[in-house]
């Protein structure tokens, strides 16, 4: 059976609620935006609502941090504060999680985001959200992986500690409980 992708009216109001909420509590994210602008985009695609709403509930307490200068859409980022914990003990991919021969996660970050319709943060795009706030001080999270690191088995996550962002690697199979993965929608 597949799953549905389109929130009820009830589902809608308590989603639209609950972030119009968090977007007046953290202005700093968002300064020159208006919720009348938030507003007016969260009527126009109940396919992304769902995928908005998906990041609600796996603990990644999405919020607005810009507008994407090309396309003038709204960007959410997972800004809880640590790295959401239904997104957490996943492996980076596919490959890393059907490599694996025991101790299977239940799923990988890249899997888990498709699923939800979402994407994994780029290593810059973690980067300027580090910028607004601080984020991942006892956690991490997986971020999007180029070509050539992939390639020979490793992926990157970053995190904070000591007052500064780090991007490491690790072998793209491994999972933690305390790694997940942070994502991003336009909307």
């Amino acid at each position: 059976m597949a799953m549905k992708k389109i929130l009820s009216a009830p589902e809608k109001k308590a989603l639209t609620d609950t972030l119009k909420k968090r977007f007046e509590e953290n202005m700093q994210r968002h300064k020159k935006i208006s919720w009348k602008q938030v507003e007016a985009r969260l009527g126009i695609s109940n396919g992304k609502l769902w995928s908005l709403d998906q990041m609600e509930q796996s603990g990644g307490e999405p919020d607005v941090i810009g507008i994407d200068k090309k396309s003038g859409e709204l960007i959410f980022v997972d800004c809880a504060p640590e790295s959401p914990k239904g997104r957490r003990s996943y492996c980076y991919d596919t490959e890393a999680l059907e490599s694996r021969k025991e101790h299977k996660p239940k799923n990988s970050a890249l899997g888990a985001a498709a699923e939800m319709g979402i994407t994994l943060l780029t290593e810059e795009q973690y980067y300027e959200l580090q910028q607004i706030e601080e984020f991942d001080t006892k956690t991490s999270s997986w971020l999007q992986t180029t070509d050539d690191v992939r390639e020979k088995g490793g992926a990157i996550f970053g995190d904070r500690r000591f007052g500064r962002v780090f991007v490491y690697h690790n072998g793209a199979e491994s999972y933690y409980g305390s790694r997940g993965f942070r994502a991003m929608l336009k909307l």
